[in-house]
């Protein structure tokens, strides 16, 4: 998505350890016409798929879930970070590991929100190494729902999470992906 990829060129910064900072239109501040392309650009890519239910993370993956479904006309689920009291005892339940926070939690989904009739489609900002993707995908297939594909903002190409993910027949749609990274100079593919 060329708007998406000269946004990031004009106003990314790049932080240590390959961190993509895009805070300012992306996953702090939210450019909201940004965003709507964004909703509109997984439509396009999505809409013959059969999803019903669109399941993401919280907390930056929530806008572009909600842009998403809005534009395919379904409901969003989004998965908790443990520590939550109103969710619950009866949840499915993953561990991911944050690659930029550098640490592990438990992810958490209402089992009342996710049924074998769901046809899911997983929208997250970043993908890296993919462990959100996966936490997210383990709690679909618990629950018995089907996953169509995973939509992603932003994959870093040059980390092994999307690799993995299409390696194991899941359908990836990432919307820029950069291939390399070096200096303050983005590459994409």
């Amino acid at each position: 998505m060329k708007l998406l990829e000269d946004r990031i060129k004009a106003e990314g910064k790049i932080y240590p350890g390959n961190i993509v900072k895009v805070d300012g239109f992306v996953n702090h501040r939210i450019d909201v016409k940004l965003l709507k392309e964004i909703g509109k650009e997984f439509y396009r890519l999505f809409a013959d798929s059969g999803v019903n239910k669109i399941v993401t993370i919280e907390a930056s993956g929530i806008a572009f879930a909600c842009a998403t479904a809005m534009e395919l006309g379904c409901d969003v689920v989004f998965a908790k970070k443990s520590g939550h009291k109103n969710v619950g005892d009866d949840v499915y339940t993953e561990k991911v590991i944050s690659f930029t926070k550098g640490r592990e939690y438990d992810i958490v989904i209402s089992k009342d929100y996710l049924s074998k009739e769901d046809k899911v489609l997983i929208i997250d900002d970043f993908l890296a190494d993919g462990n959100a993707a996966k936490g997210l995908i383990g709690i679909v297939e618990a629950s018995g729902a089907d996953v169509v594909g995973i939509g992603i903002v932003i994959e870093k190409g040059f980390q092994p999470g999307g690799a993995l993910l299409r390696g194991i027949g899941i359908r990836v749609e990432s919307l820029a992906i950069i291939d390399s990274i070096d200096g303050n100079t983005i590459t994409f593919r």
